[in-house]
């Protein structure tokens, strides 16, 4: 059970309560409500990318500037109670720099290791495409096997762990197009477009009415679930039957 939770998610059918496949469903449906109160128009985004999340798999966003990408990872981290960091990439940016790397400690005359921002449970790659392949490769290890290894000693991420990396898809001058091992990482494209009329009409409103992206708050995002929660909608996705026939 999450810290936020109102009571235990495992109900006891016999005494009235909903299966545990349908309470995690519920949980994630509160989840989908609550980020809606920060991103309009996206609702298939979001299914994209708790269905990664259930998945263990890692998220591909497309989209112009201005559709919401980083503000809908940051509502989805909120309604879930995760951690999420955002690393802007850049022609400039180091393998280390997302990994984390060894500092010398001059008061032990030694060296430790400093985490890198990919040690998170929801992490937002933006612009992947902005940086070099060696600088796009610092994540392989850790989409793929859920860890990090420096110095010849692998460190586990924390668990949940999802990628959502974006990228642009009109400006492409001064980028670098990813690889396949390293597309091949990814469960899921999901792509962004631009809202609507009438969500363009809904987005101006909420910002009339005082909503601050940079503030969550100002929405009322709160958490509904967490880790917890999304540990046991995984064990019930794991449940589910494939019919030999269906399998081929």
């Amino acid at each position: 059970m999450s810290e936020h939770s109102s009571g235990p998610r495992v109900l006891n059918p016999l005494d009235g309560g909903r299966p545990e496949g349908d309470d995690a469903r519920q949980a994630l449906l509160d989840v989908r409500r609550e980020v809606a109160k920060a991103v309009v128009g996206q609702d298939g985004t979001v299914t994209g990318l708790l269905i990664a999340m259930l998945s263990q798999g890692h998220v591909l966003l497309e989209g112009v500037p201005g559709v919401a990408k980083t503000l809908l990872v940051r509502a989805l981290s909120a309604a879930l109670s995760l951690d999420t960091k955002r690393v802007q990439f850049t022609p400039d940016l180091m393998p280390g720099d997302v990994t984390g790397s060894l500092v010398y400690d001059s008061r032990t005359s030694g060296f430790s290791f400093r985490e890198g921002p990919v040690f998170t449970n929801l992490l937002l790659a933006d612009e992947i495409n902005r940086t070099p392949p060696k600088t796009q490769a610092s994540l392989l290890e850790a989409m793929e096997e859920r860890q990090v290894s420096v110095d010849g000693q692998s460190r586990p991420l924390p668990s949940p762990f999802l990628v959502a990396a974006t990228q642009n898809p009109v400006e492409y001058e001064g980028t670098y197009a990813l690889p396949e091992a390293q597309l091949d990482r990814f469960l899921l494209k999901l792509t962004m477009p631009l809202p609507e009329r009438q969500d363009e009409i809904e987005v101006i409103r909420r910002h009339a009415a005082g909503f601050d992206p940079r503030d969550l708050d100002s929405a009322g995002v709160r958490a509904v679930a967490g880790a917890a929660d999304l540990a046991r909608a995984r064990e019930a996705v794991a449940g589910v039957a494939v019919d030999p026939e269906i399998g081929g």
